[in-house]
Parts: C-alpha cells; sequence; structure tokens
C-alpha cells in the first residue's frame, strides 16, 4: 500500500483512528504510511503526524501494534519538505530550509494564514542550509528512523521524491551550492540522500530501509535537466551497493504541473550510457507523500 497525505492528526501524533485506518488496509501486505515529518522543520502541511516527539512515537506504537496484530507489516515513511513550507510552520517564525535560497515558485503548503485559519498558502522564501547544518538535518533522519523502529514499525521509507528535500538537493537547477553538496556534479547531487541513507544503516540496518524517488518529476517547481538519467542510475547504483530493501519509484506523469510535460524515458539508452535502465513505473498515490 503506497503513502498517501491524509492530514487527518488533529495533535501531529497518530491515534486511534489513525490505526483504524491502517488495521483496516493491513492485508495489503507492505504499508508505507503517510508522510510522517522527522522534525518541526521538515513540515509543510498541518494535520500530518510526526516521528520527532515521545508522544508521536507512543500514537505510532499503538498504530504499528494493530497492523501487526492483522497480520500486516508496516514502514514509516520518512519526510523533510525542505522549501515547501511555510514560516507559520516553522520554529518561531523562520524561513524554511533547503538546498538552496531558491523559492519554489507556485508551490502551496497547507498553513496557518494571518488569522490563524489554516488553508493553503504560497510557500515561503527559504534559507539555503549551510554546510555545517546539512549533518543536523541527516542526524534528524537518523533520529527519526530509530524512533520508528522503537514505534513498532518493521523498516522505513526515506521520502526522496516529489519535489522536497532529497529532491531539492538532487536538481540541479534548485541547488547552486558550492560545496561537497553542489548540484553541479552527480557525486555532489547525491551526496546528501547517501549520507542520510547511510545514517539511517546504521542505526537500523540497511535491510529496513526503503527510498522513494520520482525522477523525471516536476513537481513544486522542479524544472527539467540533461543530467537526469545519470543522476539516478549513479544513485540506483549506490544504493544498490548498500544493500537497502528497495527504491520505489513515483511515477508523475498523471499529475497537473503546470505548462511542463513529464517525459517518459526512452526506449534505447543515449550512446555511451550503461544498459541498466529505470524501468516505467507503477502510478501510486498523492503527491504530498
Amino acid at each position: 500500500m503506497a503513502p498517501l497525505t491524509r492530514s487527518r492528526a488533529a495533535n501531529e501524533a497518530a491515534d486511534t483512528m489513525t490505526a483504524l485506518y491502517y488495521t483496516q488496509r493491513a492485508t495489503a501486505g507492505l504499508i508505507v504510511s503517510e508522510g510522517t515529518t522527522i522534525s518541526r522543520e521538515g513540515r509543510g502541511y498541518l494535520f500530518n503526524p510526526g516521528i520527532f516527539s515521545p508522544e508521536q512515537v507512543a500514537g505510532w506504537k499503538t498504530v504499528t501494534g494493530s497492523v501487526h496484530g492483522a497480520g500486516g507489516h508496516m514502514f514509516a515513511q520518512l519526510w523533510h519538505v525542505g522549501r515547501v513550507s511555510h514560516t507559520s510552520l516553522q520554529n518561531d517564525g523562520g524561513q524554511p530550509v533547503s538546498a538552496s535560497a531558491r523559492t519554489a515558485a507556485g508551490a502551496k503548503a497547507y498553513a496557518y494564514d494571518d488569522a490563524g485559519k489554516p488553508t493553503f498558502l504560497e510557500t515561503s522564501t527559504p534559507r539555503a542550509l549551510s554546510t555545517d547544518e546539512v549533518p543536523r538535518v541527516v542526524e534528524d533522519f537518523a533520529t527519526a528512523a530509530s524512533n520508528a523502529v522503537a514505534a513498532g514499525f518493521d523498516g522505513v521509507e526515506v521520502h526522496g521524491a516529489n519535489g522536497y528535500l532529497h529532491e531539492q538537493f538532487l536538481n540541479p537547477h534548485v541547488n547552486d551550492r558550492p560545496d561537497r553538496y553542489t548540484g553541479a556534479t552527480v557525486a555532489g547531487r547525491i551526496a546528501f540522500t547517501l549520507d542520510v541513507v547511510d545514517a539511517i544503516a546504521a542505526r537500523i540496518g540497511a535491510s529496513k530501509v526503503g527510498i522513494r524517488i520520482s525522477p523525471y518529476g516536476r513537481l513544486f517547481d522542479m524544472p527539467a535537466y540533461d543530467g537526469t538519467e545519470v543522476t539516478y542510475l549513479t544513485l540506483a547504483a549506490e544504493l544498490d551497493r548498500r544493500g537497502i530493501a528497495y527504491i520505489h519509484v513515483m511515477d508523475q506523469s498523471g499529475f497537473d504541473t503546470g505548462e511542463m510535460t513529464v517525459d517518459a524515458i526512452p526506449a534505447q539508452p543515449p550512446s555511451g550510457t550503461s544498459s541498466a535502465r529505470l524501468s516505467r513505473p507503477v502510478r501510486s498515490s498523492s503527491p504530498g507523500a
């Protein structure tokens, strides 16, 4: 069962209704949870359960216990939206963080307006994470993974798709960094994601780590770039070398992305590239999760 953003957690923690929802679907086999924020900084949508506080861990423990009791298995999808956020969702009204200070044009967050009413708002201008700050975010992912296992999840899925923080590092038209995470090289683009996967694997084991990606995605102002295929094939090869559980590929071709179109992966590899291909993915779930 693919993830689906639900915005049903009034107190930002899974509750008995969350448990009922997933238990009713336990026969799906493997359930991937809705996007579960790794920190307050990572939020972009109101009323989604997190995995960074004791109360949130306790809430998810009720859910996983019920799902396991019905014979199911469940991974937590670990989520940091990066620049697809709003100041009203951030600590002390601060700027969202991203790979760069580039705003996600046309994107909206589900946040609070000036009157304190929940509504969809244009995303706020982000600030670029400093090189010294990136390890702190990596640690937030690792801690969230440890919390997920403590909450009874069978593993975690890193949300690396749909225009959120990981894709903001992966896309060179968003990532204009000059450091080791630079978007100017393939190695720089994938460095953040590999750091996160490595940190999580060190905590809970690579066999409990999956990742979701959306090659050729255009959601939330992700411009097309010529190096997409080599970027994702290189990332996939590195993830395969690490022995993670799976790679979950999101097909965005059915989503409205404004005037841009999502091109299909070409039938034949370009000259000089590997014969390994990213297969045409199966359609699944919402752009949120």
